[in-house]
């Protein structure tokens, strides 16, 4: 009989189990179900307010659901996502560990849920709508291969150079800011948000385009590398692009993306990935006419906890 249980902090053999449930859980889907955030909040020890909910079988771990209060709405904004093992049945396992998540939440104080699953299922789906989750956006993984056949034409004006630390902090804050306004993940950076990024091991100045116009930041595109194995250079990812809304529709958006994309292949990189609201249609657009089809796609699910 399945057992559930909520810990905070994740202890070091939590940890272990939770790295060898997600494997298994990758090897079967291709894709990992828990996302960087998850993983960097589980290997720091945990930030105040996130938890663990585990659903063993025995001495076996058979699923995973974490959840943390956003670093930008906090405390009345939570995230959660799980993984599952393969040979588990997810309408088993995946009830109790939501409802061990929305009685982490409620309390901490309740506030606005959001459940996020990998590449779901219909299974899925209607798990999140026996514990009152309801659909709110789907995220489309889309790829590309490089170097892109189109190059990056920048605007008249517009002078292009990599992030400075220590210097471009403020102005990239306001204009991500601006462009990302009420955006449920993007949106209300501080600046121990971008701090916590930077500090991250992929975190490439180089790869951390800003477009400027005169003294004024016009745009960005932030990329990153994820690595391959010992014998690939991994796949480039546009991590974050945004045009001040001042500047929208000059061109500049997709001269960031194909500057982005060069600088991935200036670093030997051959393929490239970002995330995009599929109900973004202009985005989605401008993408698919770059060449970058959808290589899956993720949702996220909402429900107010008390």
């Amino acid at each position: 009989m399945a057992d559930t249980r909520t810990e905070h902090p994740v202890a070091p053999d939590d940890l272990a189990a939770v790295r060898s449930l997600a494997r298994r859980a990758e090897a079967c889907s291709h894709h990992g179900p828990l996302g960087e955030a998850v993983w960097r909040d589980l290997e720091s020890g945990g930030r105040p307010g996130s938890a663990g909910v585990y659903e063993t079988n025995g001495e076996e771990l058979i699923g995973y659901a974490h959840v943390s209060p956003s670093d930008t709405f906090a405390p009345q904004h939570w995230t959660s996502t799980y993984a599952v093992d393969p040979t588990a049945a997810r309408a088993d396992a995946v009830p109790g560990l939501l409802h061990g998540v929305v009685a982490h939440v409620e309390r901490a104080g309740g506030g606005t849920l959001v459940l996020w699953v990998v590449d779901p299922t219909e299974i899925d789906d209607k798990i999140a709508a026996d514990q009152g989750f309801q659909p709110t956006r789907d995220l489309l993984q889309m790829r590309v291969a490089l170097p892109l056949a189109e190059p990056a034409v920048w605007p008249d004006g517009i002078d292009v150079r990599p992030f400075v630390p220590g210097r471009d902090e403020q102005p990239w804050l306001r204009v991500n800011n601006r462009a990302f306004a009420n955006h449920p993940d993007q949106g209300g950076w501080i600046e121990a948000t971008l701090e916590g990024r930077m500090h991250d091991t992929w975190f490439d100045p180089a790869g951390f385009l800003l477009a400027w116009d005169d003294d004024e930041l016009a745009g960005f595109c932030w990329t990153k590398i994820h690595p391959g194995d010992s014998d690939a250079a991994g796949v480039g990812e546009i991590f974050v692009i945004g045009v001040d809304p001042d500047r929208q529709g000059t061109g500049l958006g997709r001269a960031l993306v194909a500057g982005g994309l060069e600088s991935l292949a200036a670093r030997d990189v051959t393929d490239a990935l970002l995330y995009v609201d599929r109900a973004n249609a202009a985005a989605v657009g401008l993408y698919t006419a770059l060449g970058f089809t959808v290589y899956r796609r993720d949702r996220s699910y909402e429900r107010m906890v008390p």
